[in-house]
């Protein structure tokens, strides 16, 4: 089969990815096979292949945002049938005996594995995933538009019950990526007033066409105090200027896996009147079925960019210099 590896980790300039021919992936006893009918590009599919979170296996292919087709079951597999459309995404394993799975937070296993990262994905025409790791799919998208939803919508679910919004409140958006721009409408159906704080002139555009009542530069302050924020942009240097956006007891939760590193802080400026900062480290499966729900209910709008996947090196290059809007979605 054609697919894309990460051979070795650099600079996106330095083409790191590589396309190969591999062998048809073979379904362990509890996994499913599934014939990739599209797959999103993410930011981490980036960090991954230049090194900021070195491949946990190598080769590795890339790619944890999947739409495909059932073709082949393990020899345990239950539930599934050849011709379902299923939907692979980041987390793949964890343990269910740790202290934090026993607790509901499977997303903190330090057993865990992710697709793309310590398991080929879904650059390839191909892929493998554990059944119970596998997503049943809302009606009312194609293949290209549900495959953001993988990750990039998943996330910025969980990103969004971080940041503690209260009913009615005001949000604050630093960067307008994939993520964003699904999160923006997620929290705009819930009664938010959105503000969208990002470099490119035409994401802050999408953020308004979407419902954002404001939009203005990534280090600008929004017209208001914000009741909560979403750092998704990789660059710690706007922690700060988040922070001190915030009105007393905000929540600023940042979004990414990876992030530059954060200048040091102010406590009175930035920190006190119990405003918060907090991380969010990958999902639970909950988060997933619980936002594809949503999704099902609540139609998104999906700004996607098609690639072939013959052009995988490309969009991951295009995902780097800011070149789109949304997200980029790689079809076989």
């Amino acid at each position: 089969m054609a697919a894309w590896e990460v051979a070795a980790p650099g600079p996106i300039a330095t083409r790191p990815l590589r396309a190969v021919r591999r062998p048809m992936p073979v379904p362990a006893a509890d996994e499913l096979l599934v014939r990739v009918r599209a797959c999103a590009v993410c930011r981490t599919d980036l960090h991954v292949a230049e090194g900021d979170l070195p491949p946990h296996r190598s080769p590795v292919i890339p790619g944890h945002q999947v739409v495909g087709e059932v073709t082949a079951l393990g020899d345990a597999v239950t539930g599934w049938a050849a011709g379902d459309r299923a939907g692979i995404a980041w987390l793949r394993h964890t343990d269910q005996t740790c202290v934090y799975c026993r607790r509901g937070r499977e997303n903190l296993c330090p057993a865990s594995r992710y697709t793309g990262w310590d398991a080929d994905g879904g650059y390839a025409e191909y892929a493998t995933v554990p059944a119970d790791y596998a997503y049943r799919l809302p009606d009312g998208y194609d293949d290209v538009h549900l495959a953001p939803l993988l990750c990039a919508g998943i996330i910025g679910h969980r990103a969004l019950r971080r940041a503690d919004l209260p009913p009615g409140g005001t949000l604050g958006i630093y960067g307008f990526g994939s993520s964003a721009h699904l999160t923006a409408q997620v929290a705009l159906a819930q009664g938010a007033t959105v503000y969208v704080m990002t470099r490119s002139p035409a994401a802050r555009e999408l953020g308004l066409s979407l419902g954002a009542a404001w939009a203005g530069g990534a280090d600008e302050q929004p017209p208001t105090p914000l009741d909560a924020a979403i750092l998704f942009a990789p660059v710690g240097d706007l922690v700060p200027p988040a922070l001190s956006a915030l009105d007393r007891g905000g929540t600023l939760a940042i979004a990414g896996i990876h992030l530059t590193d954060i200048p040091v802080l102010n406590y009175e400026r930035h920190l006190f009147e119990e405003r918060q900062l907090r991380s969010v480290a990958a999902n639970t499966r909950d988060d997933g079925r619980e936002f594809l729900a949503l999704a099902a209910t609540h139609p998104l709008s999906v700004t996607t960019n098609v690639y072939p996947l013959d052009r995988a090196d490309e969009a991951l290059a295009d995902l780097a210099g800011d070149r789109f809007e949304g997200a980029a979605v790689l079809v076989p």
